[in-house]
């Protein structure tokens, strides 16, 4: 479970050293987690450069499944501890990356309310934002909004932040101190695959500037930690939430104010026919 961990951590942050201190372990555990994982399956799952880490195909396919299982594994485990300590309630909550810390005061606030329950936080990735949640590894999904999804209901609005856009350093736009929304006819945006529905990526990756004229989607991201990474390298651009500025610098990356962005909304959401009357109280 342990080398699964660190396949999955590395996998995410694609950085050796930001693994190692990530699992609060040394850089050579790491890199010999990784390459006992290589010698069991027969084959690469990491390419390596002096300069960047990235997926092999194989590396890819790993990562998706071996995160399914992990989850279900942890789940069970926090839930029969929860059990044994006879918590008045267990809601596991799926957060996209540094979204934990940012709502932290709501779910101090959401504690205090209700000692008796055991709240369990597991990050979540945008490619995939519905999956663990229909799924049942997760109770209550925090995303973006718009959700029209038949199946979810949707919970208080609990943050509201600006938008940004990500560039590399090198970019000129690097240097300014605003953009527009029109600026991004002339940019290449990230893409984040066909698992999302595509009105609630187009909310943050729309396809057209406000004169109309087209926005170019490039290359797909799986998870913020790939997308950074290839902001990093010039690749793409993309649009990105006010808290990445505080939680995601990294070198070679550059957030610009943007001055008619829009807004984005975050809330829960879960599963209708899962619906408690615990969730009611959180959401």
């Amino acid at each position: 479970m342990r080398d699964i961990e660190i396949f999955l951590t590395l996998a995410d942050e694609l950085h050796f050293g930001r693994t190692a201190q990530r699992l609060h372990i040394s850089q050579s555990r790491v890199s010999h987690a990784i390459k006992k994982q290589e010698r069991r399956i027969g084959a690469a799952l990491f390419v390596r450069s002096s300069r960047v880490v990235t997926l092999t195909p194989l590396g890819q396919q790993l990562r998706t499944e071996l995160r399914t299982g992990s989850a279900m594994i942890e789940s069970a485990l926090e839930r029969a501890k929860a059990t044994a300590r006879g918590a008045g309630g267990t809601l596991t909550l799926g957060v996209l990356g540094a979204l934990g810390h940012v709502i932290e005061p709501t779910l101090t606030a959401f504690a205090r309310a209700y000692p008796g329950v055991d709240l369990i936080v597991r990050e979540a990735h945008f490619a995939d934002p519905f999956g663990p949640l229909r799924a049942g590894y997760v109770d209550a999904q925090l995303v973006w909004l718009p959700v029209r999804e038949p199946d979810l209901a949707v919970g208080a609005t609990v943050l509201v932040e600006p938008t940004m856009l990500a560039v590399s350093s090198t970019s000129a736009l690097a240097r300014r101190e605003s953009v527009e929304m029109e600026d991004l006819g002339d940019q290449l945006l990230f893409d984040i695959g066909t698992t999302a529905p595509a009105y609630w990526a187009d909310e943050l990756i729309p396809r057209h500037t406000p004169s109309g004229r087209p926005i170019t989607r490039g290359p797909v991201a799986h998870t913020f930690q790939e997308m950074l990474a290839a902001i990093a390298a010039g690749r793409a651009v993309a649009l990105v939430q006010q808290h990445c500025v505080q939680y995601y610098q990294r070198p070679r990356i550059e957030y610009v104010p943007i001055t008619d962005g829009p807004r984005c909304h975050w809330a829960f959401v879960w599963r209708t026919a899962a619906e408690t009357a615990l969730l009611r109280a959180f959401g």
